[in-house]
């Protein structure tokens, strides 16, 4: 086995102490965004539409339902407040692919990929768009990201065929871009990927929702989802209950209402830090004018970006999935995942010695065995949801909240008909197979990253199925 760079150049154990001393366990992103509250669902009330989950997912379908009809009754039921989870906690990153990549969308929908391709790209700008239209202050860049190789079989990978967007970036080039010893190329990716304040966006989405009539209860958890001996959908509460013509479920990682769905995610938790503001001298130290964001070819990989007060966002690598696949936030405090994020970080910018980390968190991923969303109906159509998007939802609910509502219209559309929406993913075997499955799974990408990326025997074997994964 090899060594990968940041181990070859880790550094001293006394300059990660010295950067993770006084770290605060907050999602930055939450702390820096002005939230407003909004009332607990107490009695009985009726609407058109019911909404689970005042995430991103959950609020792009209110606010579609109520500018495609005004005069519709939208009610967002959220169990805590707006984007407390993986809305709040992720990395900003907003992706044109529904895919989680070209290769992934290519194995599973060979015959719709393009279509796939195009839908996505339309689904960003359109996101843009909105964005700018309706005022939402979230710290929007549209700066493309960079694929980056600090391993040869990495850079080998990044030598193919080049769409017109992208831009192959030898060692002195992106060094220009941005500089690390650890950097021997990469791919800029100019149009197909954008950067945001995750909890900017969220708050700033609740409030685009309720300028335009949707009402918003938040601590309002819903128990079930009720059918029996009614036109309406019923979802109780503890304080109350909603009677809905129709309902959208947007619960992400969180056990589904739908027993249909309880095998279809599991929940894997990824680590986050950030450091405290760079000053001009370190910013320079660095390069990194263009901003864009950046990610390495690892099957265990690293995501970071630079935020609006030039901080820097330094997540991934670890994903963690626990026996029982429950949701806990106990599973957040991990020291070791900690460590060796800001380990990795030290290596990736050694000129930074001496930077503080100002906040880590984590949460947990909604992963399904296709790596992307899937979608459906229940309750005779009366019922949608979307689920499993596998850490690259951000621009995803976006496009989810367009299907959720045309299969809610009981019209057929182009999106409706897509084989990516009309199927469902392998569900997960339940325990302890899925536990076993997937420890045995991560340590097989770990041992391909020390590997020169060679897949071993179970890893070929899931991709010969369509299952294969990367983290």
């Amino acid at each position: 086995m090899h060594t990968t760079v940041f181990e070859r150049n880790a550094p001293r154990a006394s300059a990660i102490d010295h950067a993770i001393t006084g770290v605060r366990h907050s999602p930055f992103w939450l702390e820096d965004a002005a939230a407003a509250a909004y009332p607990r669902l107490t009695g009985a009330l009726e609407c058109d539409l019911a909404v689970v989950g005042a995430g991103y997912c959950g609020l792009w379908t209110a606010i579609k339902a109520k500018r495609a009809d005004p005069s519709r009754r939208v009610v967002v039921l959220e169990a805590k407040t707006v984007g407390w989870a993986a809305s709040g906690r992720n990395g900003g990153f907003v992706e044109a692919s529904l895919t989680h990549g070209e290769d992934n969308g290519a194995s599973r929908f060979p015959a719709e990929i393009n279509r796939l391709n195009e839908l996505g790209l339309a689904n960003l700008d359109a996101i843009e768009a909105t964005i700018a239209e309706l005022g939402v202050d979230c710290d929007w860049e549209r700066n493309g990201a960079i694929d980056l190789a600090v391993e040869p079989y990495q850079l080998e990978a990044l030598r193919g065929e080049l769409r017109p967007d992208q831009v192959f970036l030898d060692a002195d080039t992106l060094a220009r871009e941005v500089r690390s010893p650890t950097y021997l190329g990469g791919v800029w990716n100019t149009r197909t990927s954008a950067l945001v304040h995750p909890g900017k966006l969220a708050t700033e989405l609740a409030r685009v929702a309720t300028e335009h009539g949707v009402e918003i209860f938040e601590h309002s958890k819903v128990n079930a989802v009720v059918t029996r001996d009614s036109a309406l959908v019923s979802l109780p509460t503890r304080h109350g209950k909603v009677l809905a013509v129709s309902v959208a479920l947007a619960t992400n990682v969180f056990p589904s209402l739908l027993r249909r769905n309880r095998l279809q995610t599991v929940p894997v938790y990824d680590y986050v830090l950030m450091t405290e503001p760079l000053s001009a001298e370190q910013l320079a130290s660095i390069g990194w004018s263009n901003r864009q964001g950046l990610g390495d070819g690892a099957n265990q990989f690293h995501y970071y970006r630079l935020s609006a007060d030039n901080r820097i966002l330094f997540g991934g690598y670890d994903a963690i999935n626990h026996f029982g696949q429950r949701v806990d936030p106990r599973y957040e405090n991990r020291e070791d995942s900690y460590r060796r994020l800001a380990s990795h970080f030290l290596t990736t910018f050694p000129q930074l010695a001496g930077i503080r980390f100002s906040h880590r968190w984590a949460g947990p991923i909604d992963t399904s065995t296709r790596f992307c969303a899937f979608f459906g109906t229940a309750r005779q159509g009366r019922v949608a949801y979307a689920a499993g998007f596998t850490g690259l939802g951000l621009a995803s609910t976006h496009f989810a909240a367009d299907v959720m509502l045309d299969l809610l219209s009981g019209v057929q559309t182009e999106l409706t008909e897509l084989e990516m929406v009309r199927s469902r993913p392998l569900p997960f075997p339940p325990e302890p197979v899925a536990s076993i499955g997937i420890q045995l799974t991560r340590w097989s990408l770990d041992r391909a990253d020390h590997n020169r990326g060679r897949r071993n025997l179970l890893l070929r074997g899931l991709d010969a199925v369509g299952l294969g994964f990367d983290s």
